[in-house]
């Protein structure tokens, strides 16, 4: 987990955090990375999508079963969206009746355990990142900077383990007074979204109370996290057409964009 310290707002930032859309005691924005920064839910779905088609296809063969591949909008939504990468793989093979053994972290790509198959779309990510690199979502940029302009502090809360390399491709470390990833959650051995555990640590971490943060998601496990948490504000990203389960889990608003919130004041 990285925090850096910045000077006090000198203005009114009970009228700065309306001015953004938000509620009056709003003083930390915490915003997942995956889908709300960058564009790289759609390669984290792809990474998925090869890995488990790789591992379902040789079951298939052993087994004599048709092959049914990973769908990279339901499945990728219902299962592995905002999780740990091993929370993923284990919600994933549950949906689909297969029972493999959890393995051990340094697990080779081929094993079929666990902890095999999530090495095995870390390293499927990580190639396509290298090869297609990162693209960011300007609108949130637009909406971060006018929220650190208004004096508010700003944090990534992110499952992945990648967080530092994404925001580094993506020139968008400097907008973030602190991050939260999928290495801190290992370290301190705290749950995953849905759990609000991470978003929790993100807010002290800007010496924040969870009524004095707003969090920004597009999964649904992560406006869960967030409403589960005591947020202040649940704000729903809608990137995939779902905004009626976002509210489901507990989104106060859902925007397509974070920028829009900038329009409604």
């Amino acid at each position: 987990m990285t925090a850096k310290h910045e000077p006090e707002p000198t203005h009114d930032p009970s009228a700065a955090a309306v001015s953004l859309g938000l509620n009056a005691a709003i003083r930390v924005c915490l915003f997942d990375m995956d889908g709300v920064l960058t564009k790289t839910a759609t390669v984290h779905a792809a990474a998925w999508k090869q890995t488990f088609d790789n591992l379902l296809r040789r079951r298939s063969v052993r087994m004599s079963q048709p092959f049914e591949p990973f769908d990279e909008v339901k499945d990728y939504e219902l299962c592995v969206d905002g999780k740990p990468r091993a929370d993923g793989v284990r919600s994933f093979l549950m949906a689909r009746g297969i029972d493999l053994p959890e393995g051990e972290p340094d697990d080779p790509l081929t094993a079929e355990t666990v902890q095999g198959v999530g090495n095995a779309k870390n390293e499927a990510f990580n190639e396509l990142v290298r090869t297609a690199g990162v693209q960011r979502y300007e609108g949130s940029v637009r909406y971060i900077r006018a929220a650190r302009s208004a004096g508010l502090r700003t944090g990534v809360v992110t499952s992945s383990a990648n967080c530092a390399a994404v925001l580094a491709a993506a020139d968008m470390a400097e907008l973030f007074d602190t991050t939260f990833d999928g290495n801190d959650l290992n370290t301190r051995k705290l749950p995953g979204k849905p759990a609000p555990d991470s978003y929790l640590a993100a807010a002290r971490a800007l010496d924040a109370e969870a009524a004095q943060a707003a969090v920004f998601d597009d999964a649904q496990a992560g406006v869960q996290a967030g409403r589960a948490g005591g947020f202040g504000r649940v704000v729903g990203v809608d990137r995939l057409g779902q905004a009626e389960a976002l509210y489901g889990h507990g989104a106060d608003i859902v925007v397509q964009d974070l920028d829009q919130l900038l329009v409604t004041r």
